[in-house]
């Protein structure tokens, strides 16, 4: 028994085959191919031989989100919150009750899906269901989580009659009191069941039924699965750092044991999805944070202009190459510098203990060396990775632990990323 595990991305569809023991037995990938995606899948397919497909995907240039909410920094933060799944990426907040302008700025943006919040529960319902109204009345298309005032929930579904709304907790139930996770959860049930099928990735239903998860779910699980693996050997945290074509995802886990013996459990935020920071879609994204963060960008504007430009561009020589790899140096420093901002610098009592590369960028390089030296050198990143050790994930092996974990397939799961943890 095998299975084909893959992952189709913005840029490239990437597959493993996998032996029921764990058995890494052949990788290949194939350029993504729109508008229909199974072609890809096909030749990847037709590269490895007949398996059942396991797939995940974050194709489409990332997951556009909308924010619209009562006060602005609550509405910011609770929309950041949200998106830290499924390679989402905050593109409009507003605040308060939406007028005309509001409704036009919203449209502007673009979103993939709108997040409707507002109020604690049993607090204030005006601001909530004037915007449900307007929503409604605007005929705004995208589907819409609605996580506000749930004693306001039925009114504002009945506001939103005819439109995509997906209910779910209030993610501020109570003054000061962040809860994103249902909110997540709902965003990610969103893009497999509306959103994929609106990308244009597909004609017909058989994509979607083959997707199981977004492909930084699939990743996260895979973490999870190598942090355990590691956590016998009391070796510190691991830090997956994975640079692709429209987001840069981290993620970290203790892999440390508590006195009972059994693992430490990953705490479910221990994750940061960068929608803006990418090697193709956001390259632009990537200058701009690295600007702003006082960060030497040399002459990369116009390298980043020209891989936004053509998301299927591929460095052919070797001062492309290198550029390439400078770009995907930033957007790993960016990310991490956000990831550490997000859990407090805190990676346990034995710190980093393998900090894992993954992305095409780094896995076709043939020498890492100046990656690692950049991040490193970087002030910020350098006192956490100061007892680590440096890979890559060549194999790009974690997606497809993830979601052979999700099938239940633990010990094949625990096999494979045993190639990383080695």
């Amino acid at each position: 028994m095998s299975w084909l595990c893959v992952d189709v991305g913005s840029t490239w569809t990437k597959g493993a085959l996998v032996s029921s023991d764990g058995v890494l037995l052949g990788t290949a990938q194939h350029r993504t191919t729109p508008p229909e995606v199974l072609d890809g899948i096909g030749a990847v397919a037709a590269a490895l031989g007949d398996a059942p497909i396991l797939a995940c995907s974050s194709a489409g240039g990332g997951l556009r989100l909308a924010v619209v909410g009562h006060e602005r920094l609550v509405s910011a933060e609770a929309g950041h919150r949200v998106a830290l799944s499924a390679g989402a990426k905050v593109v409009h907040v507003s605040s308060g009750m939406l007028d005309g302008s509001g409704v036009r700025d919203l449209r502007a943006a673009r979103p993939d899906v709108v997040l409707l919040v507002g109020g604690t529960d049993g607090g204030d319902e005006r601001v909530l269901l004037h915007n449900a109204r307007r929503l409604g009345a605007n005929r705004i298309r995208v589907p819409i989580v609605l996580a506000g005032n749930s004693a306001a929930r039925p009114s504002a579904l009945d506001l939103l009659a005819g439109r995509v709304v997906v209910p779910t907790a209030n993610v501020l139930p109570d003054v000061g009191e962040l809860a994103p996770a249902p909110a997540r959860a709902a965003i990610r049930s969103v893009f497999l069941d509306h959103v994929i099928g609106g990308k244009g990735l597909s004609r017909g239903p058989r994509f979607r039924r083959l997707v199981r998860t977004v492909t930084p779910d699939a990743v996260l699980a895979g973490v999870t699965r190598l942090a355990a693996v590691r956590a016998s050997e009391e070796a510190g945290a691991v830090v997956v750092v994975d640079v692709g074509g429209a987001t840069t995802d981290v993620y970290s886990a203790v892999s440390d044991v508590d006195g009972s013996g059994r693992t430490v459990a990953l705490p479910s935020d221990r994750r940061t999805v960068e929608g803006d920071i990418g090697m193709r879609w956001s390259a632009p994204g990537v200058v701009a944070e690295a600007l702003a963060e006082r960060l030497p960008v040399g002459d990369l504007e116009a390298y980043a202009r020209r891989c936004a430009s053509d998301v299927d561009y591929v460095p052919d020589a070797p001062a492309e190459a290198e550029a390439d790899l400078r770009l995907a140096s930033l957007a790993a420093i960016l990310a991490v510098r956000r990831h550490l901002r997000l859990v407090d610098n805190d990676f346990g009592p034995r710190g980093v203990g393998v900090l894992v590369l993954s992305g095409g960028v780094f896995r076709h390089a043939p020498d890492l060396a100046p990656v690692e030296a950049a991040l490193r050198d970087d002030p910020v990143v350098r006192p956490v990775l100061r007892n680590a050790t440096v890979t890559v994930d060549r194999d790009y092996v974690l997606a497809p632990a993830g979601l052979l974990a999700d099938a239940g397939h633990v010990a094949a799961a625990d096999a494979l990323v045993g190639r990383v943890a080695g």
